[in-house]
């Protein structure tokens, strides 16, 4: 059986039909995450129906920078906790596996 995508056009819709949203807030956050997800023809797409919604490339512009810069923080975040999760397992104690009675045996 193929791929369904029934139910990610229901969840598209059903974002759509919020009135806490303007359509340009809901423009803008879709290509945001278009562009987090990195998906270029989705992007394309994002993109394409933001300037016809009059959203300027000035605007399209500065989302792609503050897209970019949260990216790159969270990215960068990610990294310095593994390289601390990885430096607090390698001085953990490694317990039964490696008492004198186990190394002595290999």
């Amino acid at each position: 059986m193929g791929y369904d995508g029934t139910m990610v056009l229901e969840f598209l819709a059903r974002t759509h039909q919020t009135s806490l949203l303007t359509d340009r807030e809901k423009h803008l956050i879709g290509l945001a995450v278009t562009m987090t997800r990195g998906c270029q023809v989705c992007t394309r797409g994002r993109i394409e129906k933001a300037r016809a919604a009059g959203i300027k490339d000035e605007l399209l512009n500065a989302l792609v920078g503050i897209v970019s810069a949260v990216n790159a923080g969270v990215a960068a975040a990610t990294a310095r906790e593994g390289f601390r999760l990885a430096d607090a397992a390698s001085a953990e104690e490694c317990g039964a596996l490696c008492s004198a009675e186990v190394t002595a045996a290999r």
